[in-house]
């Protein structure tokens, strides 16, 4: 019985041992690449259990398929309108194609330059489409970050995973900054783009304040002038109905003083009225008695 146990467990172990040279297992979180004396000839991209040969015909390299960030340096470039800025950009990037990135960069090292040389070719090609006021405004609805890190993205991805087998997920930029000369200008134009803006503003309101002013001086004549001929008018009336009487009391100067102060009775007492005068005052003194008069 021992010898059959004993036996028993060599041959586990011994099926342990070549299940492990002959099969694998690849992770969610994993790629893999089996290489047939030494060259790539199967990559695998899905999780699950896998065979090979055993090495040393085949051998196994894994890699880890998860989104990984590279940083790139800070560096100085140029806008389309020449000004310099300092731009520092990442980017978040994965293995797609293990067999292509074995070829193309072998390891980690090797891709991590090839992402260096190619994001800061982006960078400059991209930043350099762009004018300074695309990245600096005071306005964030002229302000593009959003179309350059997307502009990178597209360019790096589609240079990457063909010839690399790497995917580009996103591209941003994490750092931008211009010297004390560029800072200088800059205010110096949006201090200059202000003062144009004040005085369009201030010209406009002296030409409104101006126009106010001709329209309020030429209502002033008109009203003026329709207030002197309205005054002319009620003269000539008055000079007119003068001109009456002056004819009366130059004919009969006692009858048209009657005639007078008959007026301004009538006109004293047309409404209810309460006047509290001497009785011989003029012409009150008619109520009292009438005189002894005939016209002429």
């Amino acid at each position: 019985m021992k010898n059959v146990a004993l036996g028993i467990l060599i041959v586990g172990i011994i099926s342990v041992m070549v299940l492990y040279l002959v099969s694998f297992q690849v992770r969610q979180t994993e790629n893999a690449l089996v290489m047939t004396f030494g060259d790539p000839t199967r990559e695998i991209t899905s999780p699950g259990w896998n065979w090979k040969w055993p090495a040393p015909i085949q051998t196994l390299q894994k890699y880890d398929a998860r989104l990984q960030i590279f940083e790139g340096v800070e560096e100085e470039t140029t806008t389309k309108g020449g000004e310099p800025v300092i731009v520092k950009s990442y980017m978040l990037w994965q293995i797609a194609e293990p067999k292509q990135f074995q070829i193309s960069v072998g390891d980690m090292a090797g891709a991590q330059k090839t992402l260096k040389d190619r994001l800061r070719a982006a960078q400059n090609e991209v930043v350099g489409r762009h004018y300074f006021s695309e990245l600096v405004n005071i306005n964030r609805e002229k302000i593009k970050f959003s179309q350059i890190e997307e502009q990178m993205a597209k360019m790096l991805d589609e240079s990457l995973r063909d010839t690399y087998g790497i995917k580009v997920a996103a591209v941003g930029i994490e750092r931008l900054g211009v010297s004390e000369n560029v800072t200088k200008d800059v205010f110096e134009r949006m201090k200059a783009d202000r003062q144009r803006k004040t005085d369009a503003t201030l010209a406009e309101g002296n030409a409104e304040a101006t126009r106010i002013r001709s329209d309020a001086e030429s209502k002033v004549k008109e009203l003026l002038a329709a207030a002197d001929a309205r005054a002319k008018a009620i003269m000539g009336s008055g000079d007119a109905e003068a001109a009456q009487y002056y004819k009366m009391l130059e004919a009969d100067p006692e009858f048209a003083m009657f005639l007078r102060e008959i007026e301004t009775l009538k006109n004293t007492l047309k409404q209810r009225a309460t006047v509290v005068l001497p009785a011989d005052a003029a012409p009150f003194k008619l109520l009292k008695e009438m005189p002894d008069i005939e016209p002429k």
